[in-house]
C-alpha cells in the first residue's frame, strides 16, 4: 500500500471532547471538522462521496487501488490519498493502522467488486476476492476504528450496500450475499455501539446513472424502471451521519416498494420480477462486469 505524505498534524483527536465511559451517548456525529475515510474512492460514486463530505467540511483520507484516479482527487480536494488493495489482507492492515493514527471519526465503507455472474461461473480464486473487499475489508476497519470511537463516545460508520443486500437477483448469488452480510453486519453493529454514543448506518442504492457497476455495464433496463445519481447516493451518506440514520435507500419509489414486498413474499416477488425481464438484464450485467471480477 502507498501512502501519500500528507501532514497530519492538525488533525489529531479532539481532546476537549467527552471520552470513555462517562461520554453521554450522543450518535449524531457534526461533519464539520471531522475525520473522514472513505474507501473506493476512485470510482464516481465514492468521488461523490468524498466530494460531499469535503464541501461539509470533513478532513479526509481516500482510498483505493487505482493511484493515477486517486492522485488527482486528492491534489484537487487536498487530502490525504492511500493507495491499497482491499483483496490484500497486509493492505487492509497498513489502511486499518493509517486510519487509527489519523483520530478517524466517520468510516464511509464504499469499495466494493461486482461480482456479478452464476456461482459456476466464478472461480474459487474469484469468489475469496469478493468476498474480501466486499464483506471482510469494512467488518475489519470497522473493528480498528471502534475502540477509538467508543473512547471519544462519538463517531460514525457507513457501509454502502445495495438494494440487492434486500432482494436477491438472478446471476448475483455472491453479490448479495456480501451485501446481504454487509447489512446485517450493520444493523448489528448499530446495536454494539449505540450506548457507546457511536452511530452506525447502511446505504442501499438501486440502479445508479453515470458511474458504478450499473454504469460500467452499460446495460438497458425495462420501462419504468429508474435510476438515481452518485450524488443522490453522496446526500444519502451526509443524511445517514447526520441524522443517524439506521438505513438510506437510493432509489426511486417503485423499487424500494418491490424491494420491501421482495423481503416478505420472495418467491412471488422473483416471479414478477422475471416477467419484467429481471433475467435478462442480470445477465446483461454479468456480462457487462465479467472483467472486473
Amino acid at each position: 500500500m502507498a501512502l501519500r505524505a500528507v501532514s497530519w498534524s492538525d488533525a489529531q483527536p479532539d481532546q476537549t471532547r467527552v471520552t470513555g465511559s462517562s461520554a453521554v451517548p450522543n450518535s449524531r456525529t457534526t461533519l464539520d471538522a471531522s475525520i473522514a475515510l472513505v474507501t473506493g474512492a476512485t470510482g464516481g460514486i465514492g468521488q461523490a462521496i468524498a466530494r460531499a463530505l469535503h464541501e461539509r467540511g470533513s478532513r479526509l483520507l481516500i482510498s483505493g487501488r487505482r493511484a493515477d484516479v486517486l492522485e488527482p482527487l486528492a491534489d484537487e480536494l487536498g487530502v490525504q490519498a492511500l493507495t491499497c488493495d482491499l483483496s490484500s489482507r497486509e493492505d487492509v492492515a497498513r489502511l486499518c493502522e493509517a486510519a487509527v493514527a489519523a483520530g478517524v471519526d466517520v468510516l464511509v465503507a464504499n469499495a466494493a467488486l461486482p461480482a456479478s455472474g452464476e456461482l459456476t461461473d466464478l472461480t474459487p480464486e474469484q469468489i475469496d476476492r469478493i468476498l474480501e473487499v466486499n464483506l471482510r475489508a469494512p467488518i475489519a476497519l470497522a473493528r480498528a476504528l471502534a475502540p477509538l470511537m467508543i473512547d471519544r463516545g462519538h463517531g460514525h460508520m457507513v457501509f454502502i450496500s445495495s438494494l440487492s443486500g434486500k432482494v436477491a437477483a438472478p446471476a448475483s448469488s455472491l453479490y448479495s450475499a456480501t451485501k446481504f452480510g454487509l447489512r446485517g453486519f450493520a444493523l448489528g453493529a448499530r446495536a454494539d455501539l449505540r450506548p457507546h454514543g457511536v452511530g452506525v448506518s447502511v446505504v442501499l442504492p438501486g440502479f445508479i446513472r453515470d458511474a458504478g457497476m450499473f454504469s460500467d455495464a452499460d446495460v438497458a433496463l425495462p420501462r419504468g424502471v429508474g435510476t438515481r445519481s452518485p450524488q443522490d447516493v453522496a446526500v444519502a451518506v451526509i443524511r445517514a451521519v447526520t441524522r443517524n440514520r439506521a438505513e438510506v435507500e437510493v432509489a426511486p419509489i417503485g423499487l424500494r416498494l418491490g424491494a420491501s414486498f421482495a423481503s416478505v413474499a420472495p418467491e412471488l416477488a422473483a416471479a414478477v420480477s422475471r416477467r419484467l425481464g429481471s433475467e435478462r438484464v442480470a445477465a446483461d450485467m454479468a456480462e457487462g462486469q465479467r472483467d472486473k471480477r
